[in-house]
């Protein structure tokens, strides 16, 4: 009689050191996969403690306290599946990441991840020791082996596996998304099974963690590459598997194929799931926001209408004597579009008396962006006093140009907790805003229809701090600045190659020399969502102090 083994997946939102929580989250699925006969329940890479954790499972104390909530894990859930779940182990003196393998009671396995990657957001060498190779374990009716995430980007792992008896490859990950990963991933999956001719489950975790979003996406692969199985992306889901014992070996049983959105509804549900969960996991509730009548600010508005809701999102304009009546206008149509709450509070008369209080200090000085940036900052004061005073987090609204190039002023328009378009260059920001207002989906909690007028988006981009400013006054048209700007930061291109793609050579320089003066602003900057593999923080590590530029 051919074998059949059921798997449940748990692709599930887990909560840096909340280890009840998780294991909560646990307990529950493998609740799930008993009602539904599973031989076994798997769970994501390092759940029990959330991921990343950094150096936070450095503490010996909190290593051990997630250790501990494992052998609760292994007691609760004797009676019914086992239980496939990714935690730290320490060891001998040695730190690991681990995959714990429960089963009636008891430990069958400890998994140690043997490839530790350590590069963009990953720094695991410093963290952990590699693991060694090791072989699969029985499950009774058939032997798993599992690669740990990084583990299945190598092919001496999943083939060692396939060599010492493994039948299927269950690989648990803690995989974050930046933009065409789930393709990335596929392919490197799809070669992994050819060369073992194993089937694979590809089980990624969801949620959002800092700069980082998980988007899940898991899927199985059958031998040859077939796809049999594709959970939803970001969403939590609990799904149910069968594999069958065939003349050729074990075979996933076809599944649901969710859709996979474009990429253009991917980054902005990325933006608005780790808007929401930087929310949630951090205890705040309600966001705070300059709402200039500006596209960054209409944009940053919108995700935070869909992440939180709109009853929960606070604009606040607050013009001086450069703020057009249009800029006036723009704010209050975006308000009113999206049903945000929409407070004034003029700067004009706190500026009087700033430049009062600092006339003596700058007599016989020209004004200059001194004054302009006095500005931005009684604006920053402002918003952080209501944030202060209401419990509100404060958003920044500065794209991925401005925060490359400086164009933001410290302690000003910098000033927030959290930033949802920090990686999105300033030409996919116009984009995202067309895209919003033509798509409505059921994860946004914001209005359906155009909720950033046209007169936002198409009007050229301006700080108002003097008469008449344009950005273009002092940086390159968007349109070629992103490219520049995506040559020297996303692709480490040089200056010879930027000029060589068709610009000018003194137009290049500046922008890099921008770019370097910048880094002290960024080192203060929020955090914010991470779109892409050169996102600001971890993916890009410059020192602040830094004379070296370009020679060509």
């Amino acid at each position: 009689m051919a074998g059949r083994f059921r798997l449940t997946l748990a692709q599930m939102n887990p909560v840096v050191g909340d280890l009840a929580g998780n294991c909560a989250k646990a307990r529950a699925a493998w609740e799930a996969g008993k009602a539904a006969g599973a031989d076994m329940v798997a769970l994501p890479e390092m759940f029990v403690t959330g991921y990343q954790t950094q150096d936070l499972v450095m503490k010996e104390a909190f290593t051990r306290d997630a250790m501990a909530h494992v052998d609760a894990l292994m007691a609760d859930c004797a009676d019914g599946p086992a239980l496939g779940i990714g935690g730290p182990l320490f060891q001998g003196g040695k730190l690991y990441n681990a995959y714990h393998i429960l089963k009636e009671g008891r430990l069958v396995r400890q998994v140690l991840k043997h490839e530790l990657p350590n590069e963009t957001v990953f720094d695991e060498v410093r963290l952990y020791e590699p693991g060694p190779l090791s072989g699969p374990y029985d499950m009774g009716l058939l032997r798993i082996g599992t690669p740990i995430c990084e583990d299945a980007w190598h092919e001496d792992v999943p083939e060692a596996l396939e060599e010492s008896g493994a039948q299927i490859l269950l690989v648990p990950n803690g995989s974050p998304y930046y933009r065409g990963k789930f393709d990335t991933r596929l392919n490197v999956m799809v070669a992994r099974v050819i060369e073992t001719g194993l089937p694979l489950v590809y089980l990624n975790m969801v949620g959002g963690q800092d700069d980082q979003v998980f988007d899940g996406g898991s899927f199985i692969l059958n031998p040859g590459g077939e796809l049999a199985l594709r959970l939803p992306v970001f969403d939590e889901t609990v799904a149910h598997v069968n594999f069958e014992e065939t003349d050729e070996g074990w075979r996933a049983q076809p599944g649901e194929i969710a859709p996979l959105p474009d990429e253009w509804e991917q980054d902005y549900r990325v933006m608005v799931e780790a808007t929401r969960d930087y929310f949630h996991k951090t205890g705040f509730k309600k966001a705070v926001l300059g709402l200039s009548g500006g596209v960054d600010s209409a944009i940053v508005a919108t995700i935070a209408a869909d992440a939180l809701g709109p009853e929960n999102v606070r604009g606040v304009m607050m013009p001086s004597e450069y703020t057009s009546q249009a800029s006036l206008d723009d704010a209050a149509a975006v308000a009113s579009a999206l049903g945000i709450k929409l407070d004034t509070v003029p700067i004009s008369g706190p500026r009087a008396a700033m430049t009062e209080a600092l006339a003596p200090m700058f007599e016989g000085l020209e004004a200059d962006v001194t004054e302009e940036n006095i500005q931005s900052r009684l604006r920053g004061v402002i918003l952080m006093a209501l944030s202060n005073k209401f419990g509100e987090m404060l958003l920044t609204t500065g794209n991925k140009s401005e925060v490359a190039v400086g164009y933001a002023t410290i302690y000003g328009d910098m000033a927030g907790g959290y930033n949802p378009v920090k990686d999105l260059y300033k030409t996919r920001l116009f984009e995202a805003c067309r895209w919003r207002n033509a798509n409505h989906r059921d994860w946004m909690a914001g209005p359906a229809g155009e909720v950033i007028p046209v007169s936002v988006i198409d009007k050229p981009p301006t700080a108002e701090l003097r008469e008449d400013q344009k950005d273009s006054d002092s940086l390159p048209e968007y349109a070629d600045l992103d490219v520049i700007l995506t040559a020297l930061i996303d692709d480490e291109k040089s200056v010879p190659e930027v000029v060589a793609m068709g610009f000018d050579h003194e137009v290049v320089k500046k922008v890099e020399r921008l770019i370097y003066l910048a880094e002290y602003k960024r080192f203060q900057s929020a955090p914010g969502a991470r779109l892409t593999k050169k996102a600001f923080w971890l993916d890009r590590r410059y020192p602040i102090v830094n004379r070296w530029r370009d020679p060509g």
